[in-house]
């Protein structure tokens, strides 16, 4: 298997989170991939919080291509956040060995706005929001 290019962050205007892990037209192989790629979003940490960025409510959607082009389209927990290149690292990092994925790239998002009601209730339990 040949390795994915670098995952780069890139800048974009704003976009809406959704909750759909697929675009309806995604194939069932694409939709494994796509699991792969959530499952693997897991094991990427924010330094500071020490928490999972998806159940920190940082990844608002994933697309993948169908020749394997992925994009995550997420935020952080503020604009200055000084983890932002440890965690666009991690996240490269965690999607080189799927099987799949060819390529990638990081849409970084401002609107909407990251506040603590979009973690997941395992994320709002392990920072003691109950």
């Amino acid at each position: 298997m040949s390795q994915p290019d670098q995952i780069q962050p890139e800048i974009q205007p704003e976009i809406q989170p959704t909750t759909e892990a697929a675009t309806p037209a995604a194939t069932s192989a694409q939709q494994q991939i796509i699991d792969q790629i959530y499952e693997a979003l897991h094991n990427v940490y924010d330094p500071e919080l020490g928490i999972n960025i998806v159940d920190l409510g940082l990844i608002y959607n994933v697309d993948l291509r169908e020749d394997g082009f992925v994009t995550i389209t997420m935020t952080l927990t503020t604009p200055g956040c000084p983890m932002h290149e440890s965690i666009g690292e991690g996240v490269g990092s965690a999607l080189q060995p799927i099987e799949g994925v060819t390529g990638g790239t990081i849409q970084l998002v401002w609107e909407p706005r990251w506040e603590p009601s979009m973690m997941t209730d395992a994320g709002r339990e392990e920072l003691g929001y109950w």
